[in-house]
């Protein structure tokens, strides 16, 4: 087995529809100074067929640490987010959506914030000071993640602003020690969060975007698939005492 040193990272991003915004996020990552640290891009698309795999493709020969994974069978955020995390090859892992609304110039405060003594868990958060979102993110979809916050926070046993974001660093070791995850709904980060038991959270703040290209894919399904996930984690904390 090869040893990596601590400090290095995957970056895992899951990816639907998305080739638009693939180049620029690519782009981004590339231009930030992360010292010493080695670190891959593990692109894991749920079989797009939007020319995500003709995009990557050219991006891998200026970009020789970008990684795809096409997936196929069964679309769904979290099932691709945990084909990513059983694949990523570095001790720390960091997982940002695509569409362009986290900002990975964060990446180093984030991964600074994960060396802290006892840090189980970094979060980019909307919600700490000095975190924001677009003016043009539609108010109703600010009204549903604050009350679908409500829910999340209860199942946390840290005092976290923004239990629903999408945006995480964390160790690989936190991942292994934990419980197995199960694919339910979209927010794969609270299901890591009491899953892998963290106790010790971190919030950064950052600016979420309004995604430049595409369509958000929230819609009632994902809403219902949710709530289902909120009854499974409260089973599951039920059950193991958690």
């Amino acid at each position: 087995m090869i040893s990596h040193p601590s400090t290095d990272f995957s970056i895992i991003l899951p990816t639907l529809y998305e080739a638009k915004n693939i180049p620029e996020i690519i782009y981004r990552i590339h231009q930030i100074n992360f010292s010493n640290r080695k670190f891959e891009i593990l692109i894991v698309d749920d079989n797009s067929q939007d020319g995500t795999e003709e995009i990557v493709s050219d991006l891998q020969k200026s970009y020789p640490a970008l990684r795809l994974i096409i997936r196929q069978g069964k679309r769904g955020l979290s099932e691709a987010v945990i084909q990513g995390l059983n694949q990523v090859i570095y001790p720390i892992i960091v997982i940002m959506d695509a569409d362009l609304s986290h900002p990975p110039e964060k990446i180093p405060d984030m991964l600074t914030a994960l060396q802290m003594p006892q840090v189980d868990l970094v979060i980019g958060s909307r919600y700490v000071s000095g975190g924001s979102s677009d003016e043009a993110w539609p108010l109703m979809r600010r009204f549903c993640s604050r009350f679908a916050a409500l829910f999340a926070k209860a199942l946390i046993k840290a005092p976290v602003k923004d239990p629903l974001s999408g945006f995480l660093a964390f160790h690989k070791k936190t991942y292994l020690s934990g419980h197995p995850l199960q694919a339910i709904g979209w927010k794969i980060g609270l299901e890591i969060m009491v899953k892998c038991s963290c106790r010790h959270i971190v919030e950064v703040p950052i600016h979420f975007s309004e995604r430049k290209n595409g369509m958000s894919k929230l819609n009632l399904r994902i809403v219902i698939s949710y709530l289902k996930h909120i009854g499974h984690l409260v089973w599951f904390k039920l059950k193991f005492n958690e």
